[in-house]
């Protein structure tokens, strides 16, 4: 997926975000909440199956109920999605750039823990 794609998703996503607010069958965070576990059992019942094209639609279905979920929180709990990616990059370069340089994975996410918590 390039950026641009990405950003088109977004897009769509954020129209759809101001359809919801005005509809009376949107729960919210809540619809999609629900909405993303069903979708993950739909992706790995097609995983299993060896169903690529169905396992690629669910895999997108998947995508477009979390960005979703995030865009209803962000309202809904005023969380920033921008703090979401930002955490997100450093959290995993951190444990990419590690295991690049022979630390172990695990190790890595029991230090970050550790400093998220203050006892490290």
């Amino acid at each position: 997926m390039t950026g641009q794609q990405f950003e088109q998703l977004i897009a769509i996503a954020q129209r759809k975000n101001r359809v919801d607010q005005t509809s009376t069958w949107s729960q919210g965070a809540k619809t999609y909440f629900d909405e993303l576990y069903s979708e993950l059992e739909e992706v790995r019942e097609e995983w299993l199956a060896g169903q690529t094209e169905y396992l690629e639609e669910e895999l997108g279905d998947v995508l477009w109920d979390y960005l979703n979920l995030l865009l209803c929180l962000d309202q809904e709990q005023q969380i920033s999605i921008d703090k979401i990616l930002a955490r997100c990059i450093d959290k995993f370069d951190e444990r990419v750039s590690g295991i690049e340089q022979g630390k172990n994975w695990n190790d890595i996410k029991a230090l970050q823990k550790a400093r998220r918590s203050g006892t490290a």
